[in-house]
Order: structure tokens, then C-alpha cells, then sequence
């Protein structure tokens, strides 16, 4: 018998001030029996640092939605779709092959990946060679030790308040808060 996803509420309020964007967003994760609580916060924060493209790139008139994650491989962790059903954004987050970016790329306007694991620098020096001809593609690198202590803000039913500013992002609920810097590789 197939276990089940545990599901996961979030009221995510974001103040993005590099990209003068406000807004409350009402979350709901599914995560993967496989998933860590630190894989599916991350994927929280990448949304709360793209959640600004809802304006940027659509002009309010998009989706921002979690896809099916670890249970298809061939669907991202998060894409901001416009309302004529073209992927605007592609997010992965981990340390995806080379072969699913480039079909991402095919699909999306852009595509970013979120790395974070602790090996991250050894899966980014074998495979950036491998990346360098995908104009789309940006990969960012989350440190380790941020991204392990957003696995604690997890809870089945979260209030969380992000801040975006000078490319850096806070990510804080009754628990504590987590400040990543993001560093981008490509």
C-alpha cells in the first residue's frame, strides 16, 4: 500500500521590497512521504522569492502553484503559469540531472533551481559544464545550515512572514526566523 502525502497549510504574508511587492497568500503543501520538512520549505521559500513575477511577468493575471514535486519528476516543485497556459516560470528545487533542465527549458520562458543539500557544490562542478548552453536556466545556491533550520519553522498549520530585501530573504513564524542569502551560480 502507497503511503500517502501529509498536507501542510500556510498563511504566507510576503513583503518583497526589492520588487515592490505585497501580498498574503493561502498555501497548501503537499508533501511527499520521501520529502524532508527541509525540501518542502525550501520550496515554500522559493515561492515567497518568486511570488513578485505574479506582477512582474503577468500583470496580476497568473498562477503560482506548487506542483506534484517527488511524485512526478516530469512536473516542477513550483510555475507561475499566465492565463493563455504558458509556463512564465519553472522552479526546481535539489540537485535535478541536466536532461530534465534542458527539457524545462523547452518548456518555460525561465528556469530556476534552487540547490541546497550540503553536496550541492560537488553536484554543481559535475554538471555545470553540462548547463552552460541553457540561456534560460539560472541556478542559485542556498546555504546548507539556512536551509536546515527552515525545516524547524515546519508545522501542519504555519503563519509565516517573509521580507525580501537586497536579494536576501527572511522567513520568520511564532517558531523563530531564518535569513538566506542566496547566491547565484548561473
Amino acid at each position: 500500500m502507497a503511503l500517502k502525502s501529509t498536507i501542510f497549510k500556510a498563511n504566507l504574508s510576503i513583503a518583497d521590497i526589492d520588487h515592490g511587492y505585497y501580498a498574503d497568500h493561502q498555501l497548501t503543501l503537499a508533501r511527499h512521504p520521501s520529502e524532508t520538512d527541509e525540501r518542502m520549505m525550501v520550496r515554500l521559500l522559493a515561492l515567497a522569492l518568486q511570488a513578485h513575477e505574479l506582477q512582474d511577468t503577468c500583470r496580476g493575471d497568473g498562477q503560482l502553484a506548487f506542483g506534484a514535486g517527488l511524485s512526478d519528476p516530469d512536473d516542477p516543485d513550483l510555475s507561475l503559469t499566465d492565463f493563455t497556459g504558458r509556463k512564465r516560470l519553472w522552479v526546481e528545487v535539489g540537485q535535478p540531472e541536466d536532461k530534465p533542465l534542458t527539457k524545462a527549458c523547452s518548456k518555460a520562458d525561465s528556469v530556476l533551481v534552487y540547490a541546497f543539500h550540503h553536496a550541492a557544490e560537488v553536484w554543481w562542478r559535475g554538471i555545470e559544464t553540462k548547463l552552460t548552453r541553457l540561456d534560460k536556466l539560472q541556478v542559485w545556491r542556498l546555504p546548507s545550515d539556512a536551509a536546515q533550520q527552515l525545516a524547524a519553522l515546519a508545522e501542519r498549520s504555519m503563519q509565516l512572514q517573509a521580507t525580501v530585501q537586497d536579494g536576501a530573504l527572511t522567513l520568520s513564524s511564532e517558531r523563530g526566523s531564518v535569513h538566506v542569502e542566496p547566491l547565484r551560480w548561473k
